[in-house]
C-alpha cells in the first residue's frame, strides 16, 4: 500500500504581498499644528469595499507636498527609507511608523513643526500592481500677545478720543473685534501688518462717551482679549495732551 503524505502551508489571512485593489483612509478635516510641536498625519491602507487592513510593510509608501509640485516629503520602499530626494527642509524631521506597517498604518510623523510645513500633503501608497493616493490639509497656527489699548489721541473741545488696540505674532490673519461694555460691536478702522511670518494686528476706534472698551482678537478656537474699564479710561484722559482728530 502506497501513502501520500499531503502537507498543508497555512498562511496567514493578510498576505504580504497584497495584489489587489485597495484604498486610503484620512482625515476628511484639516490637521492642526502648532510651531515646534510633534504632528502625525494618519493614513492607513484597507481593502477596497471591507474595513480589513492590509499588511503594508512590502508596499511603498510616498509622502509628498501636492501644493508644492509633489516635492518629496518621505519615501519608504524596498522595506526602508530612501529620502535622497527629500525637500531639505524635512530632512531628519519625517518618519513612517515602521512597527505598525504590518497593521497597514502608513501615517507620517512630522516633528518640529514650522510655519513652512502648512500645505497638502498626498499619501500615496504603491504595491506591484495597484496604486491609490489620498491629499490631506495641514495647518499651522500661532497665537500672539494679549491685546494692548492705549488712548491714541484726544480731542477736549469736542471730547473725542481715539483708543488703539495692538496684537503681535499671529499667524495666520487673526480677527479683530471692538465692543462697549453692553456687549455692542463698535465700529473700528483695523490694519494687519505681515511682520517676518507672521501678522501684527491693530485697530482704531473714535468715541466720544467714556466707558468700558473691550477688544478682542480670535482665530479659529483662539481668542484673546484686551480692555480698559471705565475708570482706568478717566484717568488715562486727564494725563493725555490734547490732539486733534481730525
Amino acid at each position: 500500500m502506497q501513502y501520500v503524505w499531503v502537507i498543508l502551508l497555512f498562511l496567514p489571512s493578510t498576505l504580504s504581498q497584497y495584489t489587489g485593489r485597495f484604498r486610503l483612509v484620512v482625515p476628511e478635516a484639516p490637521v492642526f499644528s502648532v510651531p515646534g510641536s510633534d504632528v502625525v498625519l494618519s493614513c492607513s491602507v484597507r481593502e477596497e469595499f471591507s474595513p480589513n487592513i492590509i499588511n503594508a510593510v512590502d508596499l511603498n509608501v510616498t509622502w509628498s507636498r501636492s501644493d508644492l509640485k509633489d516635492s518629496l516629503v518621505h519615501l519608504y520602499e524596498n522595506h526602508k527609507d530612501l529620502n535622497t530626494g527629500q525637500i531639505p527642509s524635512y530632512r531628519g524631521r519625517t518618519a513612517v511608523f515602521k512597527e505598525q506597517l504590518k497593521n497597514g498604518d502608513v501615517s507620517l510623523k512630522l516633528s518640529n513643526v514650522r510655519i513652512t510645513d502648512e500645505g497638502e500633503y498626498t499619501c500615496r501608497v504603491d504595491s506591484t500592481s495597484f496604486r491609490s493616493d489620498k491629499t490631506i490639509k495641514l495647518s499651522v497656527e500661532v497665537v500672539g500677545s494679549e491685546p494692548v489699548i492705549t488712548v491714541e489721541k484726544y480731542d477736549s473741545e469736542s471730547g473725542k478720543f481715539s483708543l488703539l488696540c495692538e496684537s503681535k505674532g499671529w499667524y495666520p490673519e487673526p480677527e479683530l473685534q471692538w465692543r462697549n461694555s453692553k456687549g455692542v460691536n463698535v465700529t473700528a478702522e483695523t490694519e494687519t501688518q505681515p511682520v517676518a511670518d507672521f501678522f501684527n494686528v491693530k485697530s482704531r476706534i473714535t468715541v466720544e462717551k467714556i466707558d468700558s472698551f473691550f477688544c478682542s482678537v480670535t482665530q479659529r478656537v483662539h481668542e484673546k482679549e484686551g480692555w480698559i474699564d471705565a475708570q482706568t479710561l478717566h484717568g488715562e484722559l486727564l494725563h493725555t495732551p490734547t490732539h486733534s482728530l481730525k
